[in-house]
């Protein structure tokens, strides 16, 4: 074996261990942190979490603000450094502070703590040192469990912030599943890039009104094939004339359904001895990675979005993938 991949797979098992650890040895501590986090943002209007570390912590603390801003808990990173010399301004009461330390001794968080003392603003810490000057200040400790770096010399932060950066994960996922956030509430906060686009809906890219191609029950294909050329979707949609039936989608002729009657005098027939009935349809609320999935399985181009059976749009594979859907 190479013994590059032998050094790789010593590190994630190293890792992975330390991930099997901190699952053990999770317990109340972590649901009186969610209960602490699941208040902010609805306190006041500062009413935030506030997550700090130094060095390799930092930058995990910043990925935690991240995660939480992302998925309904107003979050940001606060330098500790830089709260020493006027960022602590951006720490208030009503706030919650979260601050990352493995050995829990890290100076630059001193005046961080303090403040969280002075205005009684809650602390969570994420510590391996129970009896630190972290530890000891926190009002709900996350203690991570005693366990080796992944490093050959057991020094750089490997572990120990994989595990910090997974109890970040566990916390938000936590928070997210308790507050009860939805696909579209995390739509909402992802709107941009590829993320966003698999997450919009039917009816952020469906076309209405004139510009669906229908007609009612009775028409000639004559004017049906004029209607259908000059709205370029390769369908049209057969809506019921009367009754109970009125403006009820009732049929679909697309270009197969030509093909397969283009033996005979077509012109000279009615949109019903053509068309197909019952089409496959779908809502304006599904996603618009769904419609576009139906399209691939059934092979077609176009769906009518359908309300109480009656057509509120029509979608075009061309319109998913000009929306970066994929």
């Amino acid at each position: 074996m190479n013994d590059d991949v032998r050094v790789a797979r010593r590190v994630l098992l190293t890792e992975a261990n330390g991930l099997a650890a901190l699952a053990a040895a999770l317990d109340g501590g972590f649901t009186r942190a969610v209960d602490v986090l699941a208040r902010v943002g609805g306190e006041g209007a500062y009413a935030r979490v506030i997550v700090s570390g130094m060095g390799k912590s930092g930058h995990v603390a910043r990925k935690i603000a991240a995660t939480m801003a992302s998925t309904g808990t107003p979050s940001m990173f606060v330098h500790p450094g830089e709260a020493s010399h006027g960022d602590l301004g951006m720490v208030m009461p009503g706030d919650t502070l979260i601050c990352l330390s493995n050995s829990g001794e890290t100076k630059e968080l001193a005046d961080l703590i303090a403040h969280a003392k002075r205005f009684a603003i809650p602390l969570i810490g994420i510590t391996a040192g129970a009896r630190s000057a972290l530890g000891q200040a926190s009002d709900v400790l996350l203690l991570l469990p005693p366990v080796q770096e992944a490093c050959s010399i057991g020094m750089a932060p490997t572990t120990s912030t994989t595990m910090m950066l997974a109890l970040g994960d566990a916390l938000a996922v936590a928070l997210l599943e308790r507050k009860g956030f939805t696909r579209e509430d995390f739509h909402g906060f992802h709107p941009g890039g590829k993320l966003g686009s698999q997450l919009v809906k039917v009816k952020d890219l469906m076309h209405t009104g004139a510009a669906m191609p229908l007609v009612p029950l009775g028409t000639g294909m004559r004017e049906a094939l004029v209607q259908m050329t000059g709205r370029s979707f390769g369908c049209i949609g057969i809506v019921g004339r009367q009754g109970r039936d009125k403006g009820r989608l009732l049929g679909i002729v697309t270009d197969g359904d030509l093909r397969r009657h283009i033996q005979g005098d077509l012109l000279s027939r009615k949109v019903e001895d053509v068309m197909t009935r019952s089409p496959a349809t779908i809502t304006p609320n599904q996603l618009g990675v769904e419609a576009l999935r139906e399209m691939n399985k059934r092979r077609i181009m176009a769906f009518f979005a359908v309300e109480n059976g009656r057509p509120v749009g029509i979608l075009h594979m061309h319109d998913c993938v000009r929306a970066g859907i994929t």
